[in-house]
């Protein structure tokens, strides 16, 4: 391995330890401390890199390092980055997972929590109304919002997702491309390896069927399962870790009742105070699902493991599929009209996330306070997600 390759390791692990504050924030680290600082890569490259990210399903600031990672030091360089990013907030997760199990019990931790809930659904709603602002730019894009919406309010089906996503898509791209487009879309699929898509979807379809066949009594049937709902989410989740919120809600809590709104909502708002990917989230949704299902500490560890590969594989598949011929690629409006409406039906699922995570509060007038305090101080300072969370315990302890 050369100097410069370990120099990117080295760091790739500050990186890791100090990208607090989402996709956003950790863009502006890697522009000033990756190209900037070191000229790993071009500005052009990175903003490249961003836009591919933004094109595809999956964690955007995963995809982003693991990209520059590529470019730097190949396949080998990639795959060590994108352990080094994903392990650490994972295995934080796992651990919060299973304290989770082991104490949750306890007045004065259900005490703390209570604080943190409704600041998690702050936090919510502060990302939808930043995710409408900058995507509801036209009356097709309100439209699908608002259709996405009320579909997924009606359904609450994990079923009704894909196919909103496919929809909006093919309505912004349909709409907003030229005929002219079609040469240079079949030149660009001419180059495409069908072995390789057969690999990406194959997946999915193995771990779909042996879920469904295998046994529902054997131990391995939910983890089977499990692996095949995080990967299935992996493919259809864009826009980052926002739209991660309302998908899992709506699958693991209202459909199949994995765990219960207060615990998913407690592993969200820990999740927000530590540096790293936002996916690292589905460590706890993997360990709590098991925990409950009476699997144990060891079965825990499995659920986390197996929601954090299922979760990240079919991002991590196309991100080191796809580079090498993005400069092609970046050339289809097709493609990237059809993100528009992509994006459009994803801040409706996050305003019916925001609707099914306050609806638990009832009557509670305290948490609703939290929760617009939380989502006006995110908007009109400069504080950060950590501090609120921070807030949060504190006042839990207190009082």
């Amino acid at each position: 391995m050369s100097r410069r390759e370990l120099l990117f390791i080295r760091d790739s692990i500050i990186y890791t330890f100090t990208s607090f504050g989402g996709p956003q924030a950790h863009i502006a680290i890697l522009l000033r401390e990756f190209v900037e600082k070191r000229n790993y890569i071009s500005e052009e490259e990175l903003m490249e890199l961003l836009a591919l990210s933004q094109l595809l399903p999956g964690p955007s600031s995963t995809q982003t390092l693991v990209g520059i990672a590529w470019k730097v030091g190949g396949l080998r360089l990639a795959i060590i980055t994108f352990l080094i990013w994903i392990l650490p907030s994972a295995t934080v997760m796992c651990l919060a997972a299973i304290s989770y199990e082991m104490f949750e019990g306890r007045a004065k931790f259900t005490e703390v929590l209570k604080f943190i809930q409704p600041i998690a659904v702050g936090i919510v709603a502060y990302a939808t109304y930043t995710f409408a602002t900058k995507f509801l730019k036209t009356r097709v894009s309100v439209m699908l919002a608002i259709g996405s919406l009320i579909v997924t309010l009606i359904l609450q089906n994990p079923y009704a997702f894909p196919i909103l996503i496919l929809l909006g898509g093919i309505i912004s791209s349909a709409m907003e491309t030229q005929p002219q487009e079609n040469e240079l879309r079949t030149k660009l699929f001419a180059n495409v390896n069908p072995n390789k898509v057969a690999y990406f979807i194959g997946i999915l379809l193995f771990f779909a069927v042996l879920g469904a066949i295998i046994n529902q009594t054997s131990p391995f049937s939910l983890p089977i399962r499990l692996f095949e709902n995080f990967y299935r989410n992996g493919i259809l989740i864009f826009g980052g870790g926002q739209v991660l919120v309302p998908l899992m809600y709506t699958e693991f809590v209202g459909v199949k009742h994995y765990l219960t709104s207060s615990e998913f909502l407690s592993g969200y708002a820990l999740q927000q105070a530590l540096p790293g990917p936002t996916f690292s989230f589905t460590s706890f949704l993997g360990g709590i699902t098991l925990g409950n299902k009476g699997y144990g500490i060891g079965g825990q560890i499995i659920g986390s493991i197996v929601a954090v590969i299922g979760i990240n594989l079919p991002g991590l598949i196309l991100i080191l599929f796809i580079v090498p011929f993005w400069n092609d690629l970046k050339k289809i409006t097709l493609i990237k009209n059809s993100l528009s409406g992509i994006n459009s039906v994803a801040v409706g699922f996050m305003a019916t996330a925001f609707i099914l995570l306050a609806r638990p509060f009832g009557t509670e007038w305290l948490s609703y306070v939290l929760m617009l305090g939380t989502a006006l101080l995110l908007y009109f300072t400069k504080i950060k997600t950590p501090v609120v969370i921070i807030i949060g315990i504190v006042l839990g302890l207190i009082f």
